[in-house]
């Protein structure tokens, strides 16, 4: 009786062991293909929901998308661009890698509904912008210039894409009033 129930136990212990084993080899193997998957999905050809741009093939935006980096710097690092997942839309350009989530441009889009008299613009170095919050993410809608430029940033990027984006609006496209 006493080898039936210390075979019994062991055998109890075995199958508990196997258990957990399994388990834990399960729960692995689900985190690795979600890692995997988060890499793909910040690596791969960056998919973005088409959106009303009647102005996306104006020499002004030509003239903007002619003059954005290959590489964006973001904080210390230097993020390079992201191909679009295809179909594009024109005069869209994104940046983003691994370790960075995409930041995006957009050029000749149609005015938000948040843009109203009474909007709050903010000033960066000469061109106004309308700011929109979504999520944690914050999009910046250039207002004065001959066509809408968007800027979408995820949270915690810090003002530099908007500054060097200030600066090449600045460059190439005259200022405008924001309502004509």
């Amino acid at each position: 009786m006493l080898i039936v129930a210390i075979t019994l136990g062991a055998l109890l212990a075995l199958a508990v062991a196997g258990i957990g084993t399994y388990g834990w080899y399960s729960a692995r193997q689900e985190q690795q293909a979600a890692e995997a998957a988060e890499q793909a999905r910040r690596t791969g050809p960056l998919a973005l929901a088409p959106i009303p741009a009647p102005e996306a093939e104006s020499p002004e935006c030509a003239a903007v998308v002619g003059a954005l980096p290959r590489e964006l710097k973001v904080g210390d690092a230097l993020v390079p661009r992201r191909a679009l997942a295809q179909p594009a839309p024109p005069a869209t350009i994104a940046w983003g890698d691994g370790d960075h989530d995409p930041i995006t441009v957009r050029c000749g889009i149609d005015a938000p509904a948040e843009l109203t008299p009474t909007a709050q613009l903010v000033d960066v170095s000469g061109v106004s912008w309308l700011e929109i919050n979504q999520g944690g993410d914050t999009s910046y809608l250039a207002v004065d210039r001959p066509v809408y430029v968007a800027l979408s940033v995820p949270g915690g990027t810090g003002t530099g894409p908007l500054q060097d984006l200030s600066a090449i609006l600045g460059e190439k496209l005259p200022k405008q009033p924001v309502f004509p």
